[in-house]
C-alpha cells in the first residue's frame, strides 16, 4: 500500500478538528498538520499564499516513499474557497489549479474528504463552543459557515473524478455531539480504499 494524503476540508463548525484528531490517532504512522493560511488579503496575499503552498507542495513531494501518512486540516482548497467567498480580494483559481495537478501527480493515495451538515441548524450550536479561533476576516456565524459548505461542496463536484488520483468523499457530520460514528465511517471507507 501507498502512503496516503488525507485533507480534511469544510466549513468553520463542521468539526474538521475533531475528524482530524480521531484520524490521526487511529491511523498509524500519520503527521496530522493544521494550516490557518495567512491574515493577508490584498494583492501581495496572493503571492504569499501562492509560494506558501508550493513550498506545502514541495514538503510534501520530500515525503513520498518515507512511510508516513499526511493528515491536513485545511490546505489550499480553504484559500480557494475563501477567495471565491469574497474573503480575500483576489482570485486564487489559477493558483489552486496548478496546485490540484501538482497535488494529483505526488505518488500517495490522495483522498479529499468534505466534511457538511446537512442539518444545517447545528452550525449555530457548535460555533458558540469555546476555543474557537478568533479569525477577524471570517465572522464566526451560522450564515457564513452555511456559505462556506456550498463552496466546498461546489468544489468537491468540481473536481470529482477530473483527477486520477484524488479520491473526494462527501461525508455528513451532523450527530449533534461529533460523535465518532461519523468518523469510524470515514476511518472504514479509508480502510477500503
Amino acid at each position: 500500500m501507498r502512503e496516503s494524503i488525507i485533507i480534511i476540508e469544510g466549513a468553520q463548525g463542521v468539526g474538521k478538528t475533531t475528524a482530524t484528531d480521531y484520524l490521526r490517532n487511529k491511523l498509524p504512522y500519520t503527521n496530522l498538520y493544521r494550516l490557518s493560511g495567512n491574515k493577508d488579503k490584498s494583492e501581495t496575499g496572493l503571492i504569499k499564499a501562492e509560494e506558501m503552498y508550493d513550498d506545502l507542495l514541495q514538503y510534501m513531494s520530500t515525503l513520498q516513499h518515507k512511510d508516513i501518512n499526511l493528515l491536513f486540516d485545511r490546505t489550499f482548497f480553504s484559500e480557494e474557497a475563501y477567495a471565491r467567498l469574497g474573503y480575500k480580494d483576489y482570485s486564487f483559481t489559477h493558483v489552486y489549479e496548478k496546485l490540484l495537478d501538482r497535488l494529483n501527480s505526488l505518488d500517495f493515495d490522495i483522498y479529499y474528504i468534505v466534511l457538511y451538515l446537512e442539518d444545517t441548524s447545528l452550525f449555530a450550536q457548535r460555533l458558540k463552543r469555546e476555543g474557537k479561533a478568533n479569525v477577524k476576516f471570517v465572522e464566526f456565524n451560522s450564515q457564513n459557515s452555511i456559505n462556506q459548505q456550498n463552496t466546498y461542496l461546489q468544489m468537491a463536484d468540481e473536481i470529482q473524478g477530473k483527477y486520477d488520483n484524488i479520491k473526494v468523499m462527501k461525508v455528513k457530520n451532523d450527530l449533534p455531539n461529533m460523535a465518532t460514528d461519523v468518523f469510524d465511517e470515514i476511518f472504514k471507507e479509508l480502510m477500503k480504499k
